[in-house]
C-alpha cells in the first residue's frame, strides 16, 4: 500500500505543491514549524530512512532540495532555511526545510503557528514561482 507522501505526490491526497521534477515532490507541511515549512520526498521511493536510499536518489534528493530550498529563501522572508531529517512519523523518506529567524523555529515540540488555507496557497505559490526561475 503506498504511503500517504506517495498519495500526496500523485496528487490522490490535496497538497500545497511548491517545487515538483519527475523523481521529486515537494510540498507545505500541514502543520508547519513557520510558514513555509516545506516537506521534500522522493516520488518513486517509500523508504522510511534516507540512507537506506539508493545513492542516485539519495543525491537527487539533496539536489531538489537544495533548489527548493533557494526558492524558500527567496519567496519567505527568513534568515536562514533550516533542515532536518527525522522520518518517525510518516514511514517515507522526507527532508524538513524550514525557514528560520532563530534556531528555535526548528523544534518540533513547540507549539505551532495557525497558518490558514489562504496563506498557505500564497506560500506555496511565491516558492513555486521563485522555484520556476531557478
Amino acid at each position: 500500500m503506498a504511503t500517504i507522501f506517495t498519495r500526496i505526490a500523485k496528487g490522490e491526497i490535496p497538497s500545497y505543491k511548491v517545487a515538483e521534477s519527475e523523481e521529486y515532490y515537494a510540498f507545505l507541511d500541514i502543520s508547519p514549524l513557520t510558514p513555509g515549512h516545506t516537506l521534500v520526498i522522493p516520488k518513486k521511493v517509500e523508504d522510511d530512512y534516507i540512507f537506506n536510499l539508493p545513492e542516485d536518489v539519495y543525491e537527487g534528493l539533496w539536489a531538489f532540495a537544495r533548489k527548493v530550498a533557494l526558492a524558500i529563501k527567496a519567496a519567505v522572508p527568513c534568515k536562514r532555511v533550516g533542515v532536518a531529517v527525522l522520518g518517525m512519523e510518516v514511514p517515507h523518506t522526507h527532508i524538513h526545510l524550514v525557514p528560520l529567524q532563530t534556531e528555535g523555529d526548528l523544534d518540533f515540540r513547540k507549539k505551532k503557528p495557525e497558518v490558514n488555507d489562504e496563506q498557505k496557497a500564497a506560500i506555496a505559490a511565491a516558492i513555486l514561482a521563485e522555484y520556476e526561475k531557478l
